[in-house]
């Protein structure tokens, strides 16, 4: 069968493809670097046609031209699984509204739950045998598409082509519609100079990480500086199995760390179900048999995830509270990110034999005023609540690591306490009395 002949009776311009969008509907975009730029650009300039047309996407690195050209939000309302630094502008200026989630969960949503009038992503160009490969948004885009009433694929020249487990593709057969265009080079977003607290949390976290451990570091510049701190020590032998492939899995691959040969579970493969960092992580992933990508709903599962024995899971927060909760979404009430993957990574690697999961903050952070503010404090106050106090593993900051699992209301405050910057613990100390959560023989 000569699927060239399919392709060519598909395609479209386009302004074409996007005829297919109406009033009311519900449109997806996918996630990150196969963000559909063209039909994005073509379905901005329907703007004045059509009315409450609602888009799911998530990580997008901007500009959203349906959310730039609509500013009061009377034809086009953008909804977002997980806020990128662009996303999070938006979310700012009410042009951006959050989709509480658990990554694991996503494509089970769209199954049981949500409509998909018509889905547009990006894809690289199509094979001999028809199939399109869903590059970096592997992990949840077949699922998205396989709900969709049309399917609208924007070919981009620049994606890297990654193999994968399953559902890592598209065939010509499922696809209503086919778009190409010229596109320029996909967005970088490369790894940033690491801080003193950086490096030091780094250092707190190095003892607890063996050599034959695999790997998860999430979103955010705190796991890349482990990363990269990690390439640079005596350790070896490291898996990955992770939701986001970035940028501190390529350096430890460089620095000989990152082998996969011990991974109790699918050994010889590192497995992820997102990419996007700099052009030399899409160059090494691009047609790579050591590196797979799979469904979110299948990699984040905690009893995938426990099957990896000795499981490292490292993800960042924003604060953490005297009870063991942790916030990684909101700064008050302002949206900030999302849940992602940390909760689905906390229980997965409790669960694994010898497995152990951390929750990094730098102790302090700085207001646009110059104030400084803890980033432990003494109970929440609107800040969202991603992963419960009953689920709290170790929690780092650069004056320690702690573990609170198992751990009293007063165990943990004093553990908690103790990692904070010397400079708020007193007023912390107060706060757990006044929340009876301080024994009076606590250290002080």
């Amino acid at each position: 069968m000569n699927y060239y002949d399919e392709y060519n009776r598909k395609l479209k311009t386009p302004e074409q493809a996007v005829r297919f969008v109406k009033s009311g509907d519900w449109v997806d975009y996918g996630t990150n670097v196969c963000f559909p730029v063209l039909l994005d650009r073509a379905l901005a300039a329907r703007r004045d046609e059509l009315t409450d047309v609602k888009i799911r996407g998530n990580l997008a690195f901007g500009p959203i031209e349906v959310v730039e050209c609509d500013p009061g939000q009377e034809h086009f309302t953008y909804n977002s699984w997980h806020c990128s630094a662009y996303e999070r502008k938006l979310a700012d200026k009410g042009l951006c509204f959050y989709i509480p989630m658990i990554f694991r969960n996503v494509v089970p949503y769209y199954r049981h739950f949500l409509d998909v009038n018509v889905a547009m992503m990006c894809a690289t160009p199509m094979d001999k045998h028809g199939y399109f490969n869903l590059s970096c948004a592997g992990g949840v885009a077949k699922g998205i598409l396989r709900d969709a009433d049309i399917v609208i694929l924007e070919i981009n020249e620049n994606l890297p082509y990654i193999y994968g487990g399953f559902d890592e593709s598209i065939h010509i057969s499922e696809v209503d519609c086919v778009v190409e265009g010229e596109h320029g080079p996909l967005p970088e977003l490369p790894m940033t100079e690491p801080t003193k607290e950086d490096i030091a949390i780094a250092e707190r976290l190095l003892p607890y990480i063996r050599s034959g451990s695999t790997l998860q570091l999430g979103i955010g510049s705190m796991p890349n500086v482990i990363g990269a701190r990690l390439a640079q020590s005596d350790v070896t032998d490291l898996g990955m199995h992770t939701e986001l492939c970035g940028d501190a899995y390529y350096e430890l691959f460089k620095a000989g760390k990152l082998t996969n040969r011990r991974k109790t579970y699918q050994p010889d493969k590192g497995v992820t179900g997102m990419v996007f960092g700099s052009q030399k992580l899409y160059d090494w992933v691009d047609r790579n048999p050591g590196i797979v990508i799979e469904p979110l709903e299948y990699v984040n599962a905690a009893e995938t995830i426990a099957r990896h024995q000795n499981m490292i899971s490292i993800n960042s927060c924003i604060s953490v509270d005297l009870y063991g909760q942790v916030n990684a979404e909101s700064s008050g009430l302002r949206h900030i990110s999302g849940t992602g993957g940390s909760l689905d990574y906390l229980t997965g690697a409790a669960m694994s034999r010898g497995g152990k999961a951390f929750i990094c903050m730098t102790s302090t952070f700085k207001e646009k005023d110059g104030t400084i503010r803890s980033r432990i404090v003494p109970h929440f106050n609107g800040d969202i609540v991603t992963n419960p106090r009953s689920q709290s593993y170790f929690i780092v900051t650069e004056f320690g690591a702690v573990n609170l699992t198992g751990r009293t209301t007063w165990e943990r405050a004093e553990m908690l306490i103790s990692i904070a910057h010397p400079s708020f613990r007193d007023e912390l100390v107060k706060a757990a009395e006044e929340q009876r959560i301080w024994r009076r023989s606590n250290k002080r």
